[in-house]
């Protein structure tokens, strides 16, 4: 009996902290941003620009749209539909609990680990549907201004605990549908964007069998110290990205690998020796990259002088995004504007969505609001993500950058460098990790170094 009432006590405690971190993580999107018409935005690469809108002074931040490549465009719209059309990766609540843990959110401490998720996701949407691709129902998403998400924030509140004192559960069914929108495709190519867009998704979905799940990333976490409910910081968060990647199994992605810079250094040979690499004898295309390189950007602080190198990496194609934010808290930074990053914050708390069935709701994975952040707030700790579709790009975009990195550096050393050769010539050792083991024993000293003392946690 005295057993059975601590059950209940137990219970009841922990449907209440599930209650108030819905309240807690719920006031992310509540405030509106605001963009100058008077300067470009860039996002990703593409750069927009509201001069020429017959628009106020000052335009809300509740808009994302898209354009090609250094082209400038005029359209909030179009800006506010690119925006949208990342994919957006936050807290959740009531998911299946993590193994070797109780823990069924992960509201306070998983917020690198979701950051870094957007970044691969990015790069998967580049990888399969392209940089000019929009999610044609990104308008449709509601309208983030402060009152509505004020509003809607206490009423979920109150409702979600409300549920939880009855053992009840909300579940919000899908206002936008597979059949709806596959229904207004005007032809196969947007049908299989759609597909592909669903896909990508599913792998980030919050249950052990998803591929870039928090579960699996957890799993992996684990061979280099870490587990559920410790923080992770971007360096670390980068392995585990690279880890998840090479061990999945999945045919559609056996085209695309990840690497990650040693010690703040691309190493060319490595990276095509990657890339060349096929599990199939009969396949003989380059494998697609995505490069990861976690830098510091100062000491204690964010060094003002690296300002034009960020805004510089932001602005190239082949970027795709950057996992950083202020001490403690991790932000996906997509773009800017003057001295501001544009960011998506995963501090915002949603119920679990089962990717598994067919027709799950997408508005949840897709962020109605961008926010701005003052640079000189960044934490100097990040990651830095580059999206490469063959070895000729990769060879181009090194040039591209190393170009970059040149202008940026201003006399003093730059905050990375491509190599040529491998690792290995310049008395490194390899880092090919045993068949028994995720990681090998110098890859666990890195991520040891990275995730102490080197490094900020986020």
């Amino acid at each position: 009996m005295e057993a059975t009432g601590t059950d209940e006590v137990d219970k009841l405690k922990t449907k209440f902290i599930s209650a108030w971190n819905n309240m807690k993580y719920s006031w992310v999107l509540k405030t509106k941003t605001y963009f100058s018409r008077n300067s470009p935005v860039l996002l990703l690469g593409k750069c927009y620009h509201f001069k020429y809108e017959d628009e106020n002074e000052l335009l809300p931040v509740s808009s994302g749209c898209t354009i090609e490549d250094h082209v400038i465009a005029g359209s909030v719209e179009e800006f506010r539909k690119d925006f949208i059309s990342r994919i957006w990766l936050t807290y959740r609540e009531e998911f299946p609990p993590i193994e070797g843990s109780a823990l069924t959110t992960d509201c306070g401490w998983g917020c690198t680990l979701r950051t870094g998720q957007m970044l691969l996701a990015q790069g998967l949407v580049l990888h399969f549907l392209g940089r000019a691709w929009t999610w044609p129902d990104a308008l449709n998403i509601e309208n983030s201004d402060s009152e509505s998400w004020t509003s809607n924030t206490v009423k979920k509140f109150t409702a979600s605990f409300e549920a939880s004192l009855s053992a009840e559960r909300e579940l919000k069914t899908p206002t936008i549908s597979l059949k709806e929108t596959i229904g207004r495709y005007s032809d196969d190519r947007e049908m299989q964007n759609e597909i592909y867009h669903r896909k990508i998704i599913s792998w980030f979905g919050d249950s052990p069998l998803a591929l870039f799940g928090l579960h699996q990333l957890i799993e992996y976490g684990k061979k280099s110290g870490k587990k559920a409910g410790d923080w992770y910081g971007p360096a670390v968060v980068a392995h585990i990205l690279r880890k998840a990647v090479e061990e999945a199994r999945h045919p559609d992605l056996q085209g695309i690998t990840i690497y990650v810079a040693q010690d703040c250094t691309v190493y060319s040979s490595d990276v095509i020796d990657k890339q060349c690499t096929s599990m199939a004898s009969d396949n003989t295309d380059d494998k697609a990259v995505i490069i990861l390189v976690p830098v510091r950007l100062g000491g204690e602080r964010t060094n003002a002088d690296y300002l034009d190198f960020v805004k510089g990496i932001l602005s190239l194609e082949y970027c795709v995004g950057i996992v950083g934010g202020k001490p403690k808290q991790s932000y996906y930074f997509a773009g800017f504007q003057d001295d501001s990053l544009i960011y998506m914050d995963p501090h915002y708390c949603q119920s679990f969505v089962d990717v598994s069935i067919k027709d799950f709701p997408l508005e949840t994975f897709h962020c109605p609001s961008p926010k701005k952040m003052s640079f000189r707030k960044m934490d100097p700790s990040c990651t830095i993500g580059f999206y490469c579709r063959n070895v000729q790009d990769f060879k181009r975009a090194s040039e591209e950058i190393t170009k970059m990195l040149k202008i940026s550096s201003k006399e003093k050393y730059p905050l990375f460098t491509f190599v040529n050769g491998h690792s290995r010539d310049y008395d490194f050792t390899s880092t090919t990790a045993n068949e028994e083991d995720l990681f090998s024993e110098d890859e666990k000293k890195r991520l040891k170094r990275f995730s102490t003392e080197e490094f900020v946690l986020l």
